[in-house]
């Protein structure tokens, strides 16, 4: 079964662009592909049935990005690599 954990926009312990910010399309976007960046220098790749994508959701205010482990329930290795993200990735950019 494939499941989802969703990780944020940028390292938690660091600013992101908003909604309704001029440009916000771009900034998110390229927020989140630098966020995949670091995870995968930090925790490396993802290994077969996970995979880091950005994800888009709805909200009230308009659509906002953020950084998802994809990952295949019934594959050991890539439930491990996506709590694996979620406990362990990034908390800045530094």
């Amino acid at each position: 079964m494939r499941d989802h954990i969703d990780l944020g926009s940028t390292p938690c312990n660091e600013q992101c662009a908003q909604i309704g910010q001029e440009g916000y399309d771009i900034i998110g976007r390229a927020e989140c592909k630098r966020f995949i960046d670091l995870i995968r220098k930090t925790l490396g790749n993802e290994p077969d049935g996970a995979k880091l994508a950005v994800k888009c959701n709805s909200h009230d205010f308009g659509t906002y990005y953020e950084v998802v482990c994809y990952f295949d329930t019934d594959n050991e290795a890539s439930t491990k690599y996506a709590y694996d993200c979620e406990a362990n990735c990034p908390t800045s950019w530094e």
